[in-house]
């Protein structure tokens, strides 16, 4: 069988594993490696990395592509973006979206892809539309999720809709790893049956599936497999390469994987302290679908909370709230609207009794249209006589780039610097404010108590 990988060492599987907090300086090194060891694509951006480099590392996001395309000749850059919410939490206006996604394609990307928390095809279509005009592959994943309205059929009517925009490849995104053998196989071969693209499958080991369910694709014919380097795979990453190049007789430079392995053990010793070490199968995600990079971030939380001892209790009461909320699938930005909502109903010590600002607005219709209804007795809670819309969410979003222009002035000298600020608010221009410090030499905390304007700053060339 004739399989081909892409490696998500440098994206997901830290995410996953590591709480995203992997620098750039280490994935140099690595690079001549990956790029000889014969993937199909390494998904390296998008997901969480681009708040984590400016929130926690001090990191140029845009810098990241730049700098590992440099170094990578033969394989093709992958990022995954989440459709209307680009790499953010919310949904962004359209002059947003066209820019950002100009932006990655110019930088480097030369594969989107692009889902949507709620399989709202409604929240797709600008992103798609976009990335097919800059010329990049744009790949429609699906988000998998299991709940009495998530049928095969589901799936491959939400798969038709996203060939109707002219997507290039398919992937069935299960962000959790609930996706079991012979949902898989039956899955994987309806798809290669109904549409001539190549149909990828990602997945995560969370739940002990992953293995299993990715040779049952083999078996009915899926064209690509999402894999990490074996250090940084397992737990709540995807599978090891080495394994799965060795079941499905793929020719990959073994040199190469050796040297990547030996390198990447030493690495993840680095971030030990963003560790999720999960050494195990934990069952209880087939209950609660705690994706991958939700559950790092929720052991992270609590712990900082001094609520390591709820998360039991946190994990029982997700799939609750998923439930009230309609049965969205757990991947961002869901997987935070659902998991800030279980911690809160756990906190209180009732359910509801105090509701975030995310539920409220995904309640009123802000984020898409739910897979199910929503609990009535929540929405009457939320919305009382209101009604939520029907519009596709972004139609009511205002254009923002010029607005953002004129907020954050000479601190965004370029449209990479303007959308960090864009997309990550005062988070962004904190990050911008130090930036421009360096660059020229000025405290700017100095000229802001001198209550000097925008238009007052002194423009140095950068």
């Amino acid at each position: 069988m004739k399989i081909s990988f892409t490696d998500t060492t440098l994206r997901d599987a830290h995410q996953s594993l590591l709480a995203t907090r992997m620098k750039t300086e280490d994935m140099i090194d690595a690079l001549e490696y990956i790029d000889e060891v014969g993937y199909h694509a390494i998904e390296m951006w998008g997901g969480a990395t681009f708040d984590v480099c400016v929130r926690f590392l001090n990191e140029d996001p845009w810098n990241r592509i730049r700098e590992i395309k440099k170094r990578v000749k033969n394989v093709k850059l992958q990022m995954l973006l989440r459709g209307q919410n680009l790499v953010g939490y919310r949904h962004y206006a359209d002059d947003t979206v066209e820019l950002f996604v100009k932006k990655a394609v110019e930088n480097g990307i030369e594969i989107i892809r692009v889902f949507d928390a709620l399989n709202d095809i409604r929240n797709l279509r600008k992103s798609i539309e976009v990335a097919k005009r800059e010329g990049a592959h744009v790949q429609g994943a699906i988000s998998y999720t299991e709940s009495p309205v998530h049928t095969i059929d589901y799936y491959v009517n939400f798969a038709e809709k996203l060939i109707e925009l002219d997507v290039d490849s398919l992937c069935v995104k299960d962000m959790a790893g609930l996706l079991h053998p012979r949902k898989s196989y039956k899955l994987i071969k309806e798809l290669k049956k109904r549409f001539a693209v190549p149909i990828e499958l990602h997945s995560h080991c969370t739940t002990g599936l992953a293995e299993s369910t990715y040779f049952a694709a083999m078996e009915a014919g899926v064209d690509i497999l999402d894999v990490a380097i074996s250090p940084l795979s397992g737990g709540t990453s995807q599978p090891a390469v080495e394994s799965m190049a060795y079941i499905s007789d793929s020719r990959l430079n073994k040199e190469a994987l050796n040297w990547l392995s030996k390198y990447f053990s030493e690495v993840r010793k680095k971030y030990s302290e963003h560790d999720v070490k999960m050494m195990h199968i934990d069952a209880r995600v087939l209950f609660s679908q705690v994706p991958g990079g939700m559950y790092s971030n929720l052991v992270r939380q609590l712990k900082e909370q001094k609520m390591l001892d709820k998360l039991q209790q946190v994990l029982e009461e997700i799939p609750k709230v998923r439930k009230d909320l309609g049965y969205p699938p757990l991947v961002t930005p869901t997987s935070q609207i659902v998991g800030v909502q279980a911690v809160l109903n756990v906190m209180m010590g009732e359910r509801y009794a105090r509701i975030s600002n995310e539920v409220k607005n995904y309640v009123k219709g802000l984020y898409g249209k739910p897979p199910a209804p929503i609990d009535s007795e929540l929405t009457e809670k939320i919305l009382g006589d209101e009604k939520p819309i029907d519009c596709r969410p972004a139609d009511i979003i205002e254009p923002e780039i010029e607005k953002a222009k004129k907020e954050i002035g000479v601190l965004a000298s370029t449209d990479e610097e303007l959308l960090i600020y864009v997309i990550l608010g005062e988070v962004g221009r904190r990050y911008l404010e130090e930036k421009y410090k360096e660059k020229i030499g000025v405290d700017f905390d100095l000229l802001k108590q001198l209550q000097l304007s925008d238009q007052e700053y002194p423009v140095y060339p950068i």
